[in-house]
């Protein structure tokens, strides 16, 4: 099978069960923004591979399965009104972050004023994936009927990310910076 197919040449793509949409349409720019997020997060990981530290190894198991869940948002997103979604977002799905947002914030120290992106490359990348994902879910606001799951995981996301990037910043011994007033 070839990679490329020309079928987009003129600016359309298919949905999920074929339909041909503008690569401009709604559905594709949130399903697009969705896989920016996810490549960020790849990005993060690649970091994240190169520390010794078991804590952090843990974490990037929780990592990979974020980025599964991720790629069916976007088979959500991808999947005209009406018909049918594969892999439909539970619950659970928004549950699992929640937890671990909650387990990795109580060893955080506690917020006491805004912070800055950045601290070690991983943290970064983390939070420029958090923007991207709240970027998503602006866009994703915007399509009629998408299931309310898609729309609670893509905030809640966003909150695991600020939440990751402080961690992984935390077990680095990584200084966050702070806002200058």
């Amino acid at each position: 099978m070839k990679i490329y197919t020309k079928t987009g040449d003129k600016g359309s793509t298919s949905l999920v069960y074929g339909d041909r949409v503008s690569k401009n349409d709604i559905r594709v720019e949130a399903y697009g923004t969705c896989d920016e997020a996810n490549s960020m997060i790849g990005l993060a990981l690649s970091y994240l591979a190169q520390i010794e530290n078991t804590e952090i190894k843990e974490a990037a198991s929780f990592f990979h399965k974020v980025q599964t869940t991720l790629f069916h948002v976007g088979a959500e997103l991808s999947t005209p009104a009406g018909k049918e979604v594969k892999w439909k977002l539970k619950e659970e799905n928004v549950k699992e972050l929640e937890n671990v947002i909650d387990q990795w914030d109580k060893e955080l120290p506690p917020l006491t004023n805004f912070i800055l992106p950045g601290g070690h490359p991983t943290g970064a990348a983390l939070h420029l994936a958090r923007t991207v994902v709240r970027r998503a879910e602006r866009i994703t606001v915007s399509i009629d009927n998408v299931n309310p799951l898609v729309l609670s995981y893509l905030n809640r996301l966003s909150d695991f990310l600020f939440v990751a990037a402080r961690y992984v910043n935390h077990k680095l011994n990584v200084e966050e910076l702070k806002l200058h007033e």
